[in-house]
């Protein structure tokens, strides 16, 4: 039996939102297992949704920029600390590895760090980077980047470079009310992170799981697990379609409509006919500095200690 450590209540509980022994508790019964930990407290209809994959952490800057309206790049760049995010060399080679990827057509980080510095065409990327962290004196890394083509994008950065997102849209008609609906979408996906367009793109073995955690939280509940099978199977089906609304960008509930009940495939699709245009999104991007990523959480108490005793 694995021993269950304080760390790793109090990170099963940031993931799911749990209370704290209800935590130990699913963790002492999976032997220590954070993702069947994560599974048990669904079950038992403790935690929602299962946030690890959302779980922030590491510091840095995420950049997105658009060439000519039809091209986009996105970049994440991580640092160890917010301080350093905000240090204007470390902004200037974000802004240069964006540059790069933009002019380039390398697909992973590792070639993109062998190409040749924009600021300076002596030295490789990787050279910079290496250069940037003696001077700077923290781990820095480029984590990720993406470049897209379509009719006409649009890109949107939100908390200085925490969230940056990129909608991709397919058009026959371009002017400034099109353009300005794209970059409402944008912020949609930037402030409630959609998963898919729409559900025609959710895996069906996604929403079987999800199907299954929510029968196995109204077995759980004494009152609905009584209730008639045909009644469990509308209520599940009547759980997953909310779900579904949430995590798919067409059906979420559009975030400037007034009364509340536009959804985004409405808004845009009014727009579209509203300019004569045939108006849709074809696909986005959101990036979240640190996003998935493990934070080295820092006991200053020991530290201070350990410079005083040598």
């Amino acid at each position: 039996m694995a021993a269950i450590s304080a760390a790793m209540v109090k990170e099963l509980r940031e993931m799911t939102g749990a209370g704290m022994m209800d935590c130990k508790k699913a963790l002492t019964e999976t032997d220590g297992n954070m993702d069947e930990a994560v599974e048990v407290l669904r079950k038992n209809g403790q935690a929602k949704m299962d946030k690890k994959a959302g779980r922030i952490a590491a510091e840095g800057l995420c950049k997105a920029v658009t060439k000519d309206g039809k091209t986009a790049v996105l970049v994440e760049v991580n640092s160890e600390t917010d301080f350093v995010a905000k240090n204007e060399k470390f902004i200037a080679f974000v802004d240069e590895i964006a540059e790069r990827v933009a002019t380039s057509d390398v697909k992973d980080v590792e070639a993109l760090l062998n190409e040749k510095s924009v600021a300076d065409p002596s030295k490789t990327l990787n050279e910079r980077l290496v250069e940037l962290v003696s001077v700077i004196g923290e781990k820095l890394s480029v984590r990720r980047f993406e470049k897209v083509s379509a009719d006409l994008l649009d890109t949107y950065i939100h908390g200085g470079g925490k969230i940056a997102v990129v909608v991709c849209a397919k058009t026959d008609v371009v002017n400034d009310d099109i353009k300005e609906a794209l970059h409402n979408v944008s912020m949609q996906v930037a402030a409630l992170s959609p998963r898919y367009v729409s559900v025609d793109e959710v895996p069906g073995d996604y929403v079987e799981h999800e199907k299954e955690i929510l029968k196995a939280q109204i077995m759980n509940d004494p009152k609905e697990s009584q209730k008639p099978e045909k009644v469990i199977t509308g209520m599940i089906q009547g759980r997953i379609n909310k779900q579904l609304k949430e995590i798919c960008l067409n059906d979420q509930e559009y975030f400037r409509a007034e009364d509340g009940k536009q959804t985004v495939g409405q808004y845009i699709k009014e727009v579209g006919k509203a300019n004569g245009a045939n108006l849709s999104i074809a696909g986005f991007i959101r990036y979240e500095t640190g996003e998935g990523m493990e934070k080295k959480e820092e006991n200053f108490a020991e530290e201070v200690a350990k410079q005083i005793n040598g």
